[in-house]
């Protein structure tokens, strides 16, 4: 049996907020204290840092769960199913929906249960459940579908990735502007025979000092209320652990999956930090000696799109496998590896092919 995605889906929100729009208040830092220089400056920098020029936020009227519905809606007609054939509805997220400023989550009933209502699908066998596994939740929820397809459990899921990270920001907080909302979806069916579909996969947590290295904690703005807590990360650690270990776990899919990494066609790779990505696919292909990484191999939208979380790597694939993104293109039998990285500290990765 091969594990094949028939259909995908994405939902991007309509409004934009650029980086010119963070310079009308001030940045503190973890200490409250107001960091230094103009804040035309601070968003130019970073920019130069992230890549990072625009991100697309959520109205206030649509929740995490309805962007989901609509991803996956897209995934459903375009895999062309029954919906009530779906033996399991996997909804990765790290908020539930979330109450503006205020950081109140609501995730009971679960964000599966509200999809799964929204897309009217009636069918009791229908598993809906959520998952939490930071940033590579879509991943490790298509790694999970894979694994039911194994157990002979199930013949067909839909995984959907979905997050308002504006809901949980602090706007005096500089990584707020890295943070973005949206959806992405895929249909996964389990096929006899040989050809296209999962490869291989690997997934990891690092749960000891990396476990704070994403947390939520009060606002920087100076005696703001401490029972109010908004996402924050030590940035710097991310960078470096990010660094040193989701290359490693690339290779070890690979490697488990058998394939030569001159077979690469494309690495979909978490839209995190534009510079961070970029560095981490140059020692990824360092670890086979290889030089440097082929031209146009990790297709990107952060610079447009920021960082949605869970909803990266599916929106992204969306985009290139129905031709947004022209410069990047895929076709039957060409291999790809998808790859993520955080909270707690999670890594994973997958090797399909097309």
């Amino acid at each position: 049996m091969r594990t094949v995605i028939t259909g995908t889906g994405s939902f991007i929100p309509e409004n934009v907020k650029l980086n010119k729009d963070f310079t009308v208040h001030d940045f503190y830092d973890g200490n409250e204290q107001p960091i230094k220089g103009d804040a035309e400056d601070i968003v130019r920098k970073f920019e130069q840092v992230t890549g990072i020029s625009a991100r697309r936020y959520a109205d206030m009227v649509t929740n995490a769960s309805d962007m989901a519905a609509y991803a996956a809606e897209e995934a459903i007609l375009d895999a062309a199913i029954d919906p009530e054939s779906i033996d399991q509805l996997i909804v990765a997220h790290n908020f539930g929906n979330v109450q503006k400023h205020t950081s109140q989550s609501d995730a009971v009933p679960s964000l599966a249960a509200r999809v799964k209502r929204l897309l009217k699908i009636r069918n009791p066998n229908c598993i809906a459940y959520d998952i939490l596994f930071g940033c590579p939740g879509w991943l490790q929820a298509l790694i999970h579908a894979d694994t039911f397809f194994k157990a002979r459990t199930a013949r067909r899921c839909l995984v959907v990735g979905t997050e308002a990270l504006s809901r949980v920001i602090d706007i005096y907080d500089r990584d707020s502007m890295i943070f973005s909302d949206g959806a992405g979806a895929a249909v996964v069916e389990s096929w006899p025979g040989e050809g296209s579909g999962i490869l291989g996969s690997v997934a990891q947590s690092y749960a000891t000092e990396e476990v704070d290295y994403i947390y939520m904690g009060k606002s920087y703005f100076p005696n703001s209320d401490p029972s109010v807590k908004y996402l924050k990360m030590q940035g710097r650690k991310v960078y470096e652990f990010a660094l040193d270990i989701v290359p490693q776990a690339m290779k070890a899919c690979l490697d488990v999956s058998g394939v030569n990494i001159l077979q690469l066609k494309k690495i979909f790779i978490h839209q995190a930090n534009e510079k961070m990505d970029a560095a981490i696919i140059r020692r990824f292909y360092q670890l086979y000696h290889s030089g440097t990484a082929p031209e146009l191999v990790m297709p990107m939208n952060i610079r447009e799109l920021g960082n949605s979380s869970v909803a990266t790597i599916p929106t992204l694939f969306n985009m290139v496998r129905k031709g947004a993104l022209p410069e990047h293109t895929v076709q039957a039998d060409d291999i790809i590896l998808f790859a993520s990285v955080g909270a707690g500290m999670n890594v994973n990765a997958v090797c399909y092919r097309m």
